[in-house]
């Protein structure tokens, strides 16, 4: 679904093979996942409405995984996918695949706010991010 911008142009069957190959490696199932690709405002406003903050963010991820199946409803700002691409010098196919990955790791239980975590949550977007590349 979207909220005031264009369905992004992905291969959806391939990336749901690669959450799929993601998800069972760190010892899950896949269940329910819906993505809603937004613009800033709408994310901005997501942020306040459910979570208290009042800034921009790439993903907002509500977890409804249960026991070994992995579930929830990731909301995906393009803007600000795009304007981090722009900021780090990498594609905004790459970036978005980074966020969307992103998400689903935080259903598999790895966080990224404490001491540490954000090593880790970035080690393993990395690895899932060259499994996609070697997926056919």
């Amino acid at each position: 679904m979207t909220e005031g911008v264009e369905m992004p142009r992905l291969d959806f069957d391939k990336v749901r093979r690669w959450i799929a190959l993601v998800v069972s490696n760190h010892g899950y199932t896949v269940g329910n996942l819906t993505y809603c690709f937004c613009d800033d405002e709408y994310i901005l406003e997501t942020n306040r409405k459910f979570l208290q903050h009042d800034y921009y963010t790439d993903i907002i991820t509500f977890d409804y995984t249960r026991r070994d199946r992995v579930g929830g409803d990731m909301v995906i700002s393009l803007d600000t996918v795009a304007s981090n691409a722009e900021q780090i010098g990498v594609t905004y196919d790459s970036e978005l695949l980074r966020v969307i990955i992103h998400g689903v790791l935080h259903l598999c239980g790895i966080d990224d706010k404490g001491p540490g975590e954000r090593e880790v949550m970035e080690a393993e977007e990395n690895k899932a991010l060259s499994i996609y590349k070697d997926l056919r």
